[in-house]
């Protein structure tokens, strides 16, 4: 079994690396995003413009969350309000607003001083889905590893959005077995969860893929059985994860 890695490497990405090496998973980190002729691989650990241009050729299936799915949630797990609109509309915000792109890069995360601040369409396809959110500050905020309707590990990673690194706390783990016993099967079996405290109440911060997070200070055995389920071979995924795999090749 081979675990695909991109031309750079975070020191997260490494710590996995060497996990699934002392698991005796054989590891290959490609120089650019070119395959190899007669490269295999079953698995791939990288961002999304890696995996779009190498896991169809390779019969790789990355599950990834809807691109609409914060906005399905029950307020009370979100705490504020959540739109996707495509970009051609957020053009028209007038107002400060939290602007991200749903499963990729394309759109820098970050609060915008009104739409008119958004890439224009020199830059980015003007179809493009956004999710526009209030401003809001979380105290702090935890990284969950989802696997099988469970919270494996998990990781604090901010507080008060500044970059804070600690375990995983009890409170952040409880609030993600909640959404799993609410919302679990809107998300793909192996998923990465974001929660923060908001106003004194957990909330929803956002789901990213587990094949392109970061585990922080995640225990890296638990972050790779994430992984490798969340990236691996096309014919094994399931029947309830179908519905989740990312259209790659974009």
């Amino acid at each position: 079994m081979t675990l695909l890695l991109p031309p750079r490497l975070t020191g997260s990405a490494a710590t996995l690396r060497d996990t699934a090496r002392r698991r005796g998973l054989r590891t290959v980190q490609l120089p650019t995003f070119a395959l190899p002729d007669g490269l295999r691989a079953a698995h791939l650990h990288a961002g999304p413009s890696f995996a779009d241009a190498v896991a169809g050729p390779l019969g790789i299936a990355p599950l990834e969350a809807p691109a609409r799915w914060l906005t399905g949630l029950p307020r009370d797990l979100v705490r504020r309000e959540i739109r996707a609109l495509p970009l051609r509309e957020a053009y028209a915000l007038r107002r400060p607003v939290f602007v991200k792109s749903p499963n990729d890069k394309s759109i820098r995360a970050m609060v915008y001083a009104d739409g008119s601040r958004l890439p224009g369409t020199d830059a980015v396809d003007p179809d493009t889905l956004v999710l526009i959110s209030d401003v809001v500050s979380f105290a702090a905020e935890h990284r969950l590893y989802l696997l099988d309707g469970e919270v494996r590990t998990g990781s604090r990673y901010a507080e008060d959005g500044r970059l804070s690194l600690g375990p995983l706390s009890r409170d952040a783990a409880a609030f993600g077995a909640e959404l799993l016993d609410r919302c679990g099967a809107t998300l793909p079996s192996a998923i990465v969860v974001d929660v923060g405290r908001l106003d004194g109440h957990w909330a929803v911060i956002e789901a990213n893929a587990a094949w392109a997070s970061g585990r922080y200070t995640s225990d890296p055995d638990l972050a790779l059985d994430t992984v490798l389920r969340a990236a691996g071979p096309v014919e094994r995924v399931t029947a309830r994860d179908l519905p989740f795999v990312r259209a790659t090749g974009r």
